[in-house]
């Protein structure tokens, strides 16, 4: 693993989740084989290698921050667009943390997307914001299905538990069902929403986003080696009218995004 401390100008960018994100980290130590931020990041760095093989870490994010947030709109920050911020490096570097300790200063609303049970040692932190939401991407509740695609990410398992233990803070929470990958059984993503919604607020589904190279690389992993492009058009057109259905007899708020 290749980690570099960087230093950056500017930590609020534009977002078409929120108003602005905050990505404290450039790479990601996750690996998530489908993960389209690996096309995002070769386009705007000069980073070449593997993708889960390096990490720049932003130490003077904080810094910069505390001078953006004087100076800009109120406005939802979404934190992770194109690296999880609870990535391994997050024990060590604490700049998230940092991050959360100055929105919830200025009180601006947060949305969070991760992976990692890792986000449960800022609890003290995300409790004191008004306006907070936490979420957790689950492609499959099966260990091992996960271990071929997100490599280094915490266990379904542990996700779901960290879920339940924010809700019964009192934060607001989501789960982001994606991407579902190609041929994954409607059985499958019932299970998910059978074991989290009682602890979830909101499910978003979205599918596989191929950007360029993104399907030859999936399909070098085991299982996936016949996967056609267009195969994929016809699955999705199928599995999105079985959600929709599955929406309906849960009983879920739900959005479907592709």
């Amino acid at each position: 693993m290749k980690v570099k401390e960087i230093k950056v100008r500017s930590v609020l960018g534009k977002s078409s989740i929120g108003d602005y994100c905050i990505n404290p980290y450039v790479g990601c130590m996750h690996a998530c084989i489908y993960c389209y931020a690996d096309y995002y990041t070769r386009k705007f760095s000069r980073h070449q290698e593997e993708w889960g093989k390096f990490v720049d870490v932003k130490i003077n994010a904080p810094e910069v921050l505390l001078k953006e947030i004087g100076k800009k709109k109120k406005g939802i920050v979404y934190i992770s667009s194109l690296t999880d911020a609870y990535q391994p490096l997050e024990a060590k570097y604490k700049i998230t943390r940092e991050i959360l300790e100055i929105l919830t200063r200025y009180d601006w609303p947060v949305i969070i997307q991760t992976k990692s049970s890792l986000v449960l040692r800022d609890l003290d932190v995300l409790k004191k914001f008004s306006n907070i939401e936490v979420g957790f991407t689950i492609i499959s509740l099966d260990e091992n299905e996960t271990r071929r695609l997100e490599k280094f990410v915490s266990p379904p398992k542990e996700r779901v538990k960290a879920l339940k233990i924010l809700k019964e803070n009192g934060i607001k929470t989501f789960v982001f069902v994606g991407p579902i990958m190609p041929f994954t059984r409607i059985e499958e993503i019932e299970k998910i929403i059978k074991e989290t919604k009682d602890f979830s607020d909101e499910f978003y589904f979205d599918k596989l986003n191929l950007k360029p190279d993104l399907i030859e690389k999936i399909r070098k992993v085991e299982g996936f080696e016949e996967i056609e492009e267009e195969k994929m058009n016809e699955y999705y057109k199928k599995i999105k009218k079985e959600i929709l259905k599955l929406i309906e007899k849960e009983k879920i708020k739900a959005k479907i995004l592709f």
